[in-house]
């Protein structure tokens, strides 16, 4: 199967839908994007919301990728600017999402050599990413090139006792 790649796909309600649906299905298998399972389409709702004004309203970008096939929403995320003048030559990739139908198929690798492709042809220095240690995410992310470049010890609470680190990633475009 072969993913179609779309950069700033025009946020319908019907999108909005899919990725807010896409998002709860991946929080609900394990997925460490900002929930803990078990999770509702209504309280990730308000957070996706947040998260699509910034590409509504600039400067953030969406990267969606349908399966070619169906059509079917299968990956995205979110190039987020970073809002300070000395910051422009790189961006923060956020809510990397595969849709756990289609984890193992190597949809996570597409999404992100897109991602890159992408931000190379915007003439990027870097792309920075965050995620949830203890994992296996930096072994994934080491996998197309992201270096470990700091990490905040139990940083991220998922419930009482079960703490992890805030794991910060980096892809060198120079």
């Amino acid at each position: 199967m072969a993913l179609v790649f779309t950069l700033d796909p025009e946020l319908t309600p019907r999108l909005r839908a899919g990725i807010i649906d896409l998002w709860t299905d991946v929080s609900n298998a394990g997925g460490a994007v900002g929930f803990v399972a078990p999770v509702s389409t209504e309280r990730v709702r308000p957070t996706a919301e947040k998260q699509f004004a910034g590409v509504a309203d600039g400067p953030d970008r969406l990267l969606i990728a349908r399966e070619a096939d169906t059509g079917e929403l299968a990956a995205c995320l979110f190039f987020e600017d970073q809002r300070f003048e000395l910051m422009t030559h790189w961006q923060l990739l956020k809510r990397v999402m595969v849709h756990p139908r289609f984890q193992g198929s190597g949809y996570g690798a597409e999404l992100l050599a897109e991602a890159e492709r992408i931000a190379r042809g915007w003439g990027l220095s870097g792309l920075k990413l965050t995620l949830r240690g203890g994992r296996g995410l930096e072994t994934f992310y080491g996998r197309s090139g992201y270096k470990e470049v700091g990490r905040v010890p139990g940083a991220i609470r998922v419930a009482p006792g079960e703490e992890y680190d805030d794991v910060l990633m980096w892809l060198d475009l120079r």
